[in-house]
C-alpha cells in the first residue's frame, strides 16, 4: 500500500494544458486524484488562470497543493513565450493544425523572453541564454529583425552584437 498522503504538506504538480481550453479530467485524475481534489474543478481553475494570456498555446502549469487547495501558476516554455511575442491571431487548434510561424520579433523581444528565461536556463551568461532562445526561435520558425536566428546566434559568438550582462 502507498504510503497515506498528509495533506498540510507542500506538494507541486506540473501539467501541460492547453490555454484557456478545459482539459480531459481523465488526464489530470492519475496526478491529483490521490491528492484528494477533484479533477473537474482543477481543470476548471487552470482553463480560468490560462485563459487571458495563454489561450491557445500549450503552456506547463504548476499546481501547488496544500490543505487540499491548488493554487495554479503558469510557467511558460520559450516556445510558448516566442509565439506569444509574435503577436498572432489566436486560433482553434482543432480547425487549423501543423501551423508555420512565420513572422518577425525583435531582439529587445528576445533579451526580455531570455531574461523570463534566465532561472531555467544552463548559460553562465545572459548572452548565452540570448542564444538558446534564438534556438527556439529556429524551431519555431520565426525571424528576428528581419534575420535568421542563426546568423544572430553567430553575430553574438563572434562579439559583433552586444547582449547586456543582466
Amino acid at each position: 500500500m502507498p504510503p497515506k498522503f498528509d495533506p498540510a504538506q507542500v506538494v507541486d504538480v506540473y501539467v501541460r494544458v492547453t490555454g484557456g481550453e478545459v482539459g480531459a479530467a481523465s488526464s489530470l485524475a492519475p496526478k491529483i486524484g490521490p491528492l484528494g481534489l477533484s479533477p473537474k474543478k482543477i481543470g476548471e481553475d487552470i482553463a480560468k488562470e490560462t485563459a487571458k494570456d495563454w489561450k491557445g498555446l500549450r503552456v506547463t502549469v504548476k499546481l501547488t497543493v496544500q490543505n487540499r487547495q491548488a493554487k495554479v501558476s503558469v510557467v511558460p516554455s520559450a516556445a510558448a513565450l516566442v509565439i506569444k511575442a509574435l503577436k498572432e491571431p489566436e486560433r482553434d487548434r482543432k480547425k487549423t493544425k501543423n501551423i508555420k510561424h512565420s513572422g518577425n520579433i525583435s531582439l529587445d523581444d528576445v533579451i526580455e523572453i531570455a531574461r523570463v528565461m534566465r532561472p531555467r536556463s544552463m548559460a553562465k551568461e545572459l548572452s548565452g541564454t540570448v542564444k538558446e532562445i534564438l534556438g527556439t526561435c529556429v524551431s519555431v520558425g520565426c525571424t528576428v529583425d528581419g534575420k535568421d536566428p542563426k546568423d544572430l546566434q553567430e553575430e553574438i559568438s563572434d562579439g559583433d552584437v552586444e547582449i547586456p550582462q543582466d
